[in-house]
C-alpha cells in the first residue's frame, strides 16, 4: 500500500512537472483547440487550427473544415462535435498520443489548470513555487521516515525490514522524480497498451 501511495505521488509530481497545455486538454471542450476551432467556424477561416496539427495533415482538416461550414446551417452543435473531433484525433495523432473521444469543459488536471494561469499571468513563479514545495515535501517526509527507521533498524529482522521499506520508498521517489525532471521531455502522452 505504501508503495501504492508512494507511485501515486510520483505520478501526480511527473503531472505537475510534464503537463503541457497540449497534451494535457488538448481533448477537452475547453482547451484551446478546441477554443481556436470555434474561432476558426465562426470566422470560417480555418488558419487558427491550422497550427495544432503537423503540415501533411492540414489538406484532411481543411477538407473535414469545409464540409463543417456547408453542413452547419442544418445541424450546427452536431457538425461542430464532428469537426472538433476530427480536428483533435487528428492533433492527438500527430502527436503520438490515442484520441478517446472529446472530453466535457472542465476536465482539467489541477496542475494543468495552474500551468494555463501562469501563462495567462505571464509568470511562472508561483507554478514553480507549488511544484517545489510538493516534491521538496515528498522528499522530506520520506527522509525523515528513513531516518527514524535506521534508528532502530539492527533491533530486529522486522524493524530491519521496516528501515528497507522506507529506504526504497525514499530513494524510489527521488529517482522517479530526478528521471521525470532531467527526461527534458515537451509532451507526455500515454500509448495505446
Amino acid at each position: 500500500m505504501k508503495r501504492i501511495g508512494s507511485l501515486i505521488s510520483i505520478v501526480f509530481v511527473s503531472c505537475f512537472v510534464l503537463s503541457s497545455v497540449v497534451y494535457a486538454h488538448c481533448d477537452t471542450l475547453d482547451g484551446p483547440v478546441i477554443q481556436d476551432a470555434r474561432i476558426a467556424l465562426e470566422k470560417s477561416d480555418v488558419t487558427p487550427v491550422l497550427k495544432w496539427v503537423k503540415k501533411e495533415a492540414e489538406p484532411e482538416i481543411q477538407a473535414a473544415f469545409n464540409q463543417a461550414l456547408l453542413e452547419r446551417k442544418s445541424n450546427k452543435e452536431a457538425v461542430d462535435m464532428k469537426f472538433f473531433e476530427t480536428l483533435v484525433r487528428i492533433h492527438r495523432t500527430g502527436e503520438g498520443a490515442d484520441f478517446r473521444g472529446l472530453k466535457p469543459a472542465g476536465a482539467v488536471e489541477p496542475a494543468v489548470a495552474k500551468a494555463d494561469e501562469a501563462i495567462e499571468k505571464g509568470s511562472v513563479d508561483e507554478l514553480a513555487k507549488k511544484i517545489s514545495d510538493v516534491v521538496f515535501n515528498g522528499i522530506k517526509e520520506r527522509f525523515e521516515k528513513v531516518i527514524e527507521t535506521k534508528k532502530h533498524m539492527n533491533e530486529s529482522v522486522e524493524a530491519g525490514r521496516e528501515y528497507v521499506a522506507a529506504y526504497v520508498e525514499y530513494v524510489h521517489y527521488v529517482e522517479g522524480i530526478h528521471n521525470v525532471a532531467s527526461s527534458g521531455a515537451a509532451h507526455h502522452h500515454e500509448k495505446s497498451r
